[in-house]
């Protein structure tokens, strides 16, 4: 579900803020018809709010729902937003990119769904394409750049959360050797493990991140697979940019700790997760929801982060002392804040070389090209 490198430096030369790609690949065929979930409002409750606008919202999922991961952080934005008055929910789940998820969300378009929410970045041009074709409906795009008059972008600066993560995975290890299992060598996974590297070298310089490139964002087999190797070389914390919660299981198989992503993964490995970068989209998706119902909702690219409250970090472990919580709470509060800039210089690159000055806060754009590792990580970038 993810671009190119090519494709993505496009980013560079929109001199706007975008989006980098998020989501995981299908392993599941499409489902040929949206399932709804309607939120049941009273007649009377109706009657009595007859200037609410009803909306008829849409979700497309690249993955399962399930019970953690992406597309289960997407849906409970989606069950914020059927709790709305007057607003009724649809999704679809386990949507391949291409042909397949045009389909369904041409589907939708043709129902006259108000908004239609995709949320992988292999959707992005089928989405466009769709929205060309309606171009009274609106459309919002998940983790791509691309935009149309009625059509945004929309991420979340989740690199913030992993920057705290890592501070807790620096101060857990005891080998100074972190794991990371990743997806797909690109911008935004990059920046991720870019962010988890500053974050742990921050407060212990000694450490290093390896990283394993899976090749995909849904396969819990090779993403434990993944894991094992990493913990075959030594790590003690295995962090992940992967969709399900097969990193955590295989570090507490080995009495290692663990870091999740998208959703608190405790539950899976209670003994083992630390703490996890999570998403919270709720509060973007009731906003467009109802900005869109008022007139108010314009096109652009939309990149939230701690401060708006889409992105945190899961509750803590208990393994986790007290003087670590204390440390990365204050620092989470300063990200908050504006008063600290996860990628401030002095920031050289794996090979020594200085990327970003001294005093100096990357702008967006770098970010969001970012094809290169910060020192501290093991592992190539391709």
């Amino acid at each position: 579900m993810r671009i190119r490198f090519a494709a993505l430096l496009m980013v560079l030369l929109l001199g706007v803020f975008g989006l980098a790609g998020c989501g995981s690949e299908e392993k599941k065929p499409a489902a040929e018809a949206p399932k709804a979930e309607e939120t049941a409002k009273p007649a009377e409750q109706a009657a009595a709010s007859a200037e609410v606008k009803p909306m008829q919202v849409g979700f497309v999922y690249v993955s399962p729902i399930g019970d953690a991961g992406y597309s289960y952080a997407h849906d409970m934005g989606r069950q914020a937003v059927a709790a709305m008055e007057g607003v009724t929910t649809s999704y679809v789940e386990s949507v391949p990119e291409g042909a397949d998820s045009e389909r369904v969300i041409m589907n939708m378009a043709r129902k006259n769904f108000d908004i239609i929410f995709t949320t992988s970045y292999g959707y992005m041009d089928p989405t466009l394409k769709v929205a060309g074709e309606f171009p009274n409906l609106t459309f919002l795009h998940c983790s791509g750049y691309k935009t149309a008059e009625n059509m945004s972008a929309y991420f979340g600066r989740i690199y913030q959360a992993r920057y705290l993560t890592g501070m807790v995975a620096g101060k857990m290890t005891k080998s100074n050797i972190l794991g990371y299992a990743a997806a797909f060598p690109i911008p935004e996974v990059i920046r991720g493990i870019n962010a988890f590297t500053l974050g742990a070298r921050a407060v212990n310089p000694d450490v290093k991140v390896h990283v394993v490139w899976t090749k995909t964002w849904y396969d819990p087999a090779t993403e434990k697979e993944a894991a094992k190797s990493l913990l075959d070389i030594g790590a003690d914390v295995i962090a992940q940019h992967q969709d399900s919660p097969a990193p955590q299981e295989a570090a507490q198989e080995r009495g290692a700790y663990s870091v999740g992503y998208n959703t608190d993964m405790t539950a899976f490995a209670p003994k083992s997760h630390l703490t996890a970068a999570v998403w919270n989209w709720a509060p973007f998706y009731t906003t467009v929801v109802d900005k869109v119902r008022k007139g108010e909702w314009k096109s652009d690219h939309y990149w939230w982060g701690l401060a708006e409250g889409i992105v945190d970090i899961a509750p803590y472990g208990e393994m986790v002392p007290e003087e670590v919580r204390a440390l990365v709470d204050a620092r989470k509060a300063e990200i908050k804040s504006g008063a600290y800039k996860v990628f401030t210089g002095p920031i050289n690159d794996q090979s020594g070389k200085e990327r970003i000055a001294a005093g100096e806060v990357a702008p967006d754009d770098v970010l969001l090209g970012m094809t290169w590792f910060v020192e501290g990580v093991v592992g190539s970038n391709e």
